[in-house]
């Protein structure tokens, strides 16, 4: 493996941050479903259900089902009114919306009777409500409370990993590496900037390697066949 220790300091990460930011601009793709979702409400229960119903749906459908949903029950002592098939038709056509109309449902009966409807700003907390993972808590975290934490998914993972910042097997052990190697004031945007990049560019299966300015540069790792 190609290192790349010397070079991973603060104006290294700066660099891939600007260029990767460029090539989506020029794409017309600059943030994510849940981070434009933060930006229009800055409210850390919006963010949270965003993020619930994100998972394994396409941001174009992430935002309109956010925004149809949380223009009725904008906090979790209206959402709690709602019937979960009242949440489920609002949220379609996200993926498993059923599934995730039950437990948005049951988030916000947590948030009501334990936490006086407010969402709790400490990871710990967050993933003690239902079906709430790291990557969930984090994004909440990150982009509902401007609280530092580093949200891993696939695509940071993936991306992470072919760039030779590190050599993992998994999304949380790569949150673990990456708080070491990583400058701070990247970490908030480390996931709305990667996940962006992985659907558009550094995609899972044939990346567009033809479009990054770190084409020769990248290691490449693992990478079988690009475009």
């Amino acid at each position: 493996m190609k290192s790349f220790d010397h070079i991973m300091d603060e104006e290294y990460f700066d660099r891939i941050f600007t260029s990767f930011r460029q090539v989506l601009s020029t794409m017309g793709k600059i943030l994510p479903a849940v981070s434009l979702v933060a930006v229009e409400l800055q409210d850390p229960f919006s963010v949270l259900i965003s993020t619930v119903i994100s998972l394994r749906t396409k941001d174009d459908v992430t935002l309109n089902a956010s925004r149809r949903l949380l223009s009725k029950a904008p906090d979790a002592a209206s959402m709690l009114k709602l019937s979960e098939d009242e949440i489920a038709k609002l949220i379609f056509p996200a993926g498993f919306y059923r599934r995730k109309a039950v437990q948005i449902k049951n988030i916000a009966e947590t948030l009501v009777t334990e936490y006086q409807g407010k969402v709790p700003c400490d990871a710990s907390l967050l993933m003690k409500l239902p079906g709430v993972g790291i990557k969930t808590a984090n994004l909440t975290l990150n982009l509902g409370f401007g609280i530092d934490a580093i949200c891993v998914d696939c695509h940071v993972h993936q991306i992470s990993n072919r760039l030779g910042w590190i050599e993992t097997k998994t999304p949380e052990e790569s949150e673990k590496v990456l708080q070491t190697i990583m400058p701070r004031r990247f970490w908030i945007p480390l996931n709305e900037l990667l996940v962006s990049y992985g659907q558009e560019v550094c995609t899972s299966v044939s990346p567009k390697c033809s479009l990054c300015p770190e084409n020769a540069r990248c290691p490449k790792i693992n990478v079988t066949k690009s475009r």
